[in-house]
């Protein structure tokens, strides 16, 4: 991609997270390219190119399952406000920007130093305007620009310094955390769609218990999941629990193992859907599991107002919470039904993790491992059921009897 646009009279330059990683010995996730083409040009080059975005215009060029990012480069902010294609929000965060302009412009818009190292293709290479090969070797997180401005024009930028330093082991700048806490409150202005996407970017890519230390560290935790924060700020035994889960998904993503946010979306709502369920349970009449279920709808419905969590996690996960008081039952066909329910494996992870954290029985739990590896008649025998005898069942019968009954 690259030599085609440099041979079709286009700059073309690999920036961004690859150049940074690759200087940093890591391999990179993903590559990025920056051109002076323009999208539609971009288009015209590559039959597998589409056109996307309305903040701002950017072509995604698809192999296979790979997707590579091209980007024209954009000219400053500074005296475009009042143009049609740059529109701000009344706090300064920018809504749409499709100003094209230099390389010399482009390197302003980038967030952080380490971030704004374009490689040539031409002469391989690296072009650095703001020293930014100097803070990789020092492994330092500095925004480009003044910290405030660069912050209200994306308040997810906060999210991204924790990110960066939690993932590369950097510092962030002092001038930076300063900003970050005076600007926290700035996130309530940010798609909620948006901050999901951030969510699973921070907590599904194997430094989610950094992540979350620094999130809490500058009150930012807050500002995505607050129901959850008050719960962790009153209840160590829950912020043990909550570290406990995220060491464990950090250890299943280095293991190469799946992981998914509705998992890690129970347990961050747990404690706070067990305290509701208890106080749903004082004013009505109703089960435990289904006070369970209705306090993790409710709490999913207030937290679509600051993340907003599509439904196939929380349908999911409200299941995994409302189950957990199944695991208290050890005897009878229910109980041993619960082995096969569809939920069961994320169930009872989240309970081994409870009894890891004394939250659950831990003889209960080695019940429930056990159980797992019986053929059928050690589990009828541990669910204290005889063997069901062979033949028609009850159900079966009666639909014979009514087919027979319409036959005549």
């Amino acid at each position: 991609m690259l030599y085609r646009l440099h041979k079709s009279g286009f700059q073309a330059f690999l920036v961004g997270g690859g150049v940074r990683d690759a200087l940093l010995g890591l391999h990179p996730k993903d590559f990025d390219i920056a051109t002076d083409a323009h999208p539609e040009e971009v288009r015209a080059l590559f039959g597998n190119c589409r056109l996307i975005g309305r903040r701002f215009r950017l072509a995604h060029i698809r192999f296979g399952r790979e997707i590579i990012e091209v980007a024209t480069f954009r000219a400053a902010t500074e005296g475009t406000e009042n143009n049609g294609d740059v529109e701000h929000d009344h706090k300064g965060r920018i809504l749409r920007d499709n100003v094209y302009g230099t390389i010399d412009e482009d390197v302003w818009r980038r967030d952080f130093t380490c971030n704004a190292l374009y490689y040539n293709i031409a002469d391989f290479s690296i072009w650095d305007y703001v020293g930014g090969v100097d803070d990789v070797k020092r492994r330092r997180l500095v925004l480009i620009g003044d910290p405030d401005r660069r912050l209200r024009e994306d308040p997810v930028r906060m999210l991204r310094a924790v990110r960066f330093a939690a993932k590369l082991d950097f510092k962030i700048d002092l001038a930076v955390q300063k900003s970050i806490r005076k600007n926290r409150e700035l996130l309530s202005n940010v798609p909620p769609a948006r901050l999901f996407d951030e969510f699973l970017k921070m907590f599904q890519a194997g430094f989610a218990e950094t992540t979350f230390e620094l999130l809490r560290e500058f009150d930012l935790f807050r500002m995505l999941f607050p129901e959850t924060d008050r719960a962790l700020n009153d209840d160590d035994a829950f912020l043990r629990f909550t570290r406990t889960a995220l060491a464990n998904t950090d250890q299943r993503v280095a293991a190469e193992k799946s992981v998914t946010p509705m998992f890690l979306l129970g347990v961050f709502f747990w404690a706070p859907v067990k305290r509701s369920a208890e106080e749903l349970r004082s004013r009505e009449k109703m089960s435990v599991a289904q006070s369970l279920s209705l306090a993790a709808y409710e709490l999913s419905g207030r937290q679509q107002s600051r993340v907003s969590i599509p439904r196939r996690f929380t349908t999911p996960m409200r299941e995994i919470l409302a189950m957990q008081p199944r695991f208290d039952v050890r005897r009878g066909k229910r109980a041993m039904n619960l082995l096969e329910h569809r939920r069961f494996r994320a169930a009872y992870d989240l309970m081994m993790l409870r009894s890891s954290c004394e939250d659950f029985d831990p003889e209960l739990a080695a019940f429930w491992t056990d159980v797992q590896n019986q053929n059928a008649e050690e589990r009828c025998k541990s669910f204290d059921l005889q063997q069901a005898p062979r033949g028609t069942s009850r159900r079966k019968a009666r639909g014979h009897r009514r087919r027979r009954t319409k036959q005549q």
